[in-house]
């Protein structure tokens, strides 16, 4: 028990001791270590990396009825669709169209059609009707024509006065005859007119029925190849059933052709300068990370675009997938790094160990001492540049300086030497320039899928 006494205050002591020791300031800083790494020799990459989208090189797009626009029905609602991944033949049921409005355009154009059928009828019974009437007078004029006629051969021992009166009546019935027979003419041509204008009338009405039938069997969508349904996405969101399609962008589904296949990737503007066309790209598909793909700029935009979720402006990149896959589907998320440029047998070093003010310096570890010299730097990537002069492969540098810098030499590189390295790395520049206009050349231009054609699901063909 005494002895517990005597042991318990030696152990506060040295607790206090040990926490003083860690955590204050002037006691810990002089029990850094400046952390030293050496310069490495070798081959350097420069790299862009940014995620990408997989698409179809090549499509075939299904597209909802063509005669929406001349049938006045603008938009439409997908009310089924078959599940994604479903594996449909030729010929085989995608989806159906909403035919409400459809529905109704027949409805009324049934009732036209019926209400003109009417019209006709009637058109037929007053043809009937007055044509009937008019004949009827003929055959009552026609016998007073007899009549008058008879009159007149029966007053010619009449006196003069009464043979004239007789002949005056057989005239005016005669031209009641020819006048009322001209009439009778020109009512079947009239009524001829009429019934021709309702029967035409009546056929635009029949044709627009058949037209809308027509128009409503093409509302079951079917597939024209063999392939397996994946949705597409749309500025909407994903395309299925609810979906609506318009006459502006009547597009249902598509025919992807998956032996071809791209990546869409998005660069910021700080580092579109190094992407060309010809390079080659590193892809990885998140869906598979143990799967490494290759890849070649095909397509570099010209103008950059302010996207949701990018802090600065992007420019978009097209990298044409060498290999072709049957696990690769449109819309995968890719990871892409884009190689701009490789140097052979070159001095590097991190980044976080480069200093500069006027000029670009290391601090170097020379037999034991560290001193500080003078680089001359070359291209760099996320995490290292190279140096073109002031290192060796075999040199030890600190990613800190040194506490005391009172003491410390400065090593320069001769003006002399900077020139001609400065050179040297200026002619390497438009050798790689001309390399890469030769691999520039060689890339064909060619016509990419356009994203605003994305309204409706996919169908992928299987190979």
């Amino acid at each position: 028990m005494p002895r517990l006494k005597f042991l318990l205050p030696l152990l506060v002591l040295l607790a206090a001791g040990a926490a003083y020791f860690f955590y204050n300031p002037s006691v810990s800083s002089s029990k850094k270590v400046n952390l030293k790494s050496a310069v490495q020799k070798g081959e350097f990459v420069v790299r862009v990396t940014a995620t990408g989208e997989l698409k179809a090189k090549r499509s075939v797009k299904i597209q909802g009825p063509q005669g929406m626009r001349a049938a006045r029905i603008y938009q439409t609602n997908i009310t089924d669709m078959v599940p994604e991944g479903t594996v449909v033949k030729e010929g085989d049921y995608v989806a159906t169209l909403d035919k409400t409005e459809l529905d109704g355009k027949i409805k009324e154009a049934q009732t036209e059609m019926d209400k003109i059928e009417t019209q006709l009828e009637q058109a037929k019974i007053d043809t009937i009707i007055e044509l009937r009437g008019i004949r009827d007078d003929l055959i009552n004029l026609k016998f007073s024509k007899e009549e008058k006629q008879l009159q007149l051969e029966q007053s010619k021992y009449e006196p003069q006065m009464v043979i004239q009166q007789a002949e005056i009546d057989l005239k005016r019935t005669e031209r009641d005859y020819g006048q009322l027979l001209n009439k009778y003419s020109l009512t079947q041509e009239k009524s001829a007119a009429v019934i021709s204008e309702i029967m035409s009338s009546l056929k635009k009405e029949q044709i627009q029925i058949d037209r809308y039938s027509k128009l409503a069997s093409s509302f079951m969508i079917m597939a024209p190849k063999d392939g397996m349904v994946i949705y597409s996405r749309s500025w909407n969101g994903k395309v299925g059933p609810g979906s609506q399609i318009s006459t502006w962008d009547p597009v249902v589904a598509e025919l992807p052709d998956l032996s071809d296949m791209v990546s869409k990737t998005f660069v910021n503007e700080v580092d579109i300068s190094k992407v060309k066309k010809g390079q080659e790209v590193k892809l990885k598909v998140d869906a598979f990370p143990d799967n490494e793909y290759t890849g070649t700029v095909i397509k570099v935009a010209n103008i950059g675009e302010t996207l949701k979720n990018y802090d600065s402006k992007v420019f978009e990149v097209t990298v044409q997938v060498n290999e072709s896959d049957s696990i690769l589907r449109p819309a995968m998320t890719t990871s892409n790094e884009i190689v701009t440029n490789i140097y052979e047998d070159v001095v590097s070093i991190p980044l976080e160990a480069l200093f500069s003010d006027t000029l670009a310096y290391v601090y170097k570890d020379e037999a034991g001492k560290i001193i500080k010299q003078e680089v001359i730097t070359g291209a760099s990537n996320d995490d290292e540049i190279i140096i073109e002069h002031g290192l060796a492969g075999s040199d030890e540098i600190y990613f800190a300086p040194p506490e005391d810098l009172s003491n410390l030499s400065f090593n320069p590189i001769d003006p002399k030497i900077k020139k001609d390295i400065r050179d040297k790395i200026a002619e390497a520049k438009k050798l790689r320039q001309a390399q890469m206009l030769e691999k520039m050349n060689n890339v064909k231009d060619e016509d990419l899928p356009d994203d605003n054609n994305s309204g409706g699901g996919t169908i992928i063909i299987m190979n």
